[in-house]
């Protein structure tokens, strides 16, 4: 152990008449230790909950976007393989038919876009309550079928009135001239399948055909509304969207998850970084104790520090001796703080569920948040952005301490001695 290590490690041992720099020193861990775990939890949580709600949209909208301005695609079979064979990173392309739509059964009514949509579409890998567990791939691509079949969200078939097996009339804004005038375009379906995402954010506003009829209702013969493109990580959207731009300009237009709900996350994730901001200064506020701690044992020990000067201890030194002190002390309470945050964060849906069967009350209504667990992801970044800002904030709270103890006069400091 080095000069420096030794006579830190001894000032931080207390003396009987020194108890008081000693519990400074206690309340600066501490502080230090509460930030440190406080910023972790809170950032790992933020996290949990901006995945969940990414989820939660990708759950029912798809990574990209294919449209034609002011007008449907024509062609969409060797376009949809045009896109294929343009990335490895494409999965599926998908074409589908949007428009809104009013759903009427039992003197209900529940206004809704309905989708035409083809096999493969991700609706179909949600929770779905048919006839005698039937496939409702089966059942919504029956063409033997007396009606066609219509997959509704749960929401709206409460709204109805409606379960499996009844029929709903379908009425889009559209128009069928007749010697009495115009009469409102309508069309009888049978539900199939009710569905229920965990996420539920638009699960609400759309009901689901198969594509051929939609085209066949819709005066949409040989055309789709667009293509739905999954990629294989969510990630790689930006690079594909920016890719398929280059190819298919205008009229084509390509817009990704994030464009459409990207100022969503971009608000959580400003709300990540306030948070972050806001309980840094209880880190900063430890580190004020740190300084005090420092500067009351620089007061404390002039006399030992003139003397390890006049014995050929160099400023630097004394300088380096008071910034380990202050570092000592950051690191432990960083320490003790990354441990119990981590913690904290790993098991908070335990925990939450612990205090919740505990007390008898609800902490986290998984109806309100759509999402089965407590959010909280541990993201190592994060954890390492916590350590390194703690650091930081303890290191620089030593310099002025150590910068007045390492200009203290030998013997100013010996003379009343």
């Amino acid at each position: 152990m080095n000069f420096e290590w030794f006579v830190s490690l001894r000032y931080l041992r207390a003396k009987r008449k020194q108890t008081f720099i000693s519990v400074i020193s206690f309340i600066s861990i501490v502080g230090i230790t509460l930030g440190v775990a406080a910023l972790i939890l809170v950032l790992a949580i933020m996290t949990g909950f901006h995945d969940g709600v990414r989820q939660q949209i990708l759950g029912n909208v798809p990574h990209i976007l294919v449209q034609k301005h002011d007008s449907g695609i024509e062609g969409y079979v060797q376009l949809g393989q045009e896109i294929k064979e343009l990335s490895k990173d494409v999965q599926t392309v998908t074409p589908f038919i949007s428009q809104q739509a009013m759903l009427l059964s039992n003197q209900n009514v529940s206004a809704v876009s309905v989708k035409g949509v083809d096999v493969g579409n991700k609706i179909f890998s949600a929770e779905m309550m048919t006839y005698d567990d039937e496939n409702v791939t089966e059942l919504l691509f029956d063409d033997d079928a007396r009606l066609p079949g219509i997959v509704i969200s749960v929401e709206s078939a409460s709204t109805l009135g409606a379960t499996v097996g009844d029929n709903v009339n379908v009425i889009p804004p559209m128009f069928t001239m007749t010697p009495f005038g115009m009469i409102p375009k309508m069309k009888p379906f049978r539900v199939v399948g009710i569905f229920r995402q965990s996420g539920g954010f638009f699960e609400i506003y759309y009901a689901y055909v198969s594509l051929p009829h939609a085209q066949a209702f819709l005066d949409l013969e040989g055309q789709v509304t667009g293509l739905e493109i999954e990629a294989t990580s969510f990630e790689l959207t930006g690079a594909l969207a920016a890719d398929l731009r280059d190819k298919y300009d205008y009229p084509y237009s390509v817009r990704t998850w994030e464009d459409m709900f990207g100022s969503f996350l971009s608000a959580l994730r400003l709300e990540k970084l306030g948070l972050f901001i806001v309980l840094g200064i209880i880190v900063l506020v430890a580190a004020f104790n740190i300084a005090t701690t420092l500067i009351m044992v620089v007061m404390e020990k002039n006399r030992d520090i003139a003397i390890l000067r006049s014995m050929g201890a160099k400023a630097g030194s004394i300088m380096r001796i008071f910034i380990l002190e202050g570092l000592i002390i950051g690191g432990v309470g960083t320490t003790l703080g990354t441990t119990v945050g981590v913690l904290l964060a790993k098991n908070a849906n335990t925990i939450i569920k612990g205090l919740e069967n505990s007390l008898g009350i609800s902490i986290f209504d998984q109806a309100v948040y759509g999402m089965v667990e407590f959010p909280s992801k541990v993201v190592a970044f994060d954890v390492a952005a916590v350590v390194v800002m703690a650091l930081m904030i303890s290191l620089v709270a030593t310099v002025y301490p150590a910068w007045h103890a390492a200009r203290m006069v030998p013997a100013e400091s010996l003379k009343h001695e």
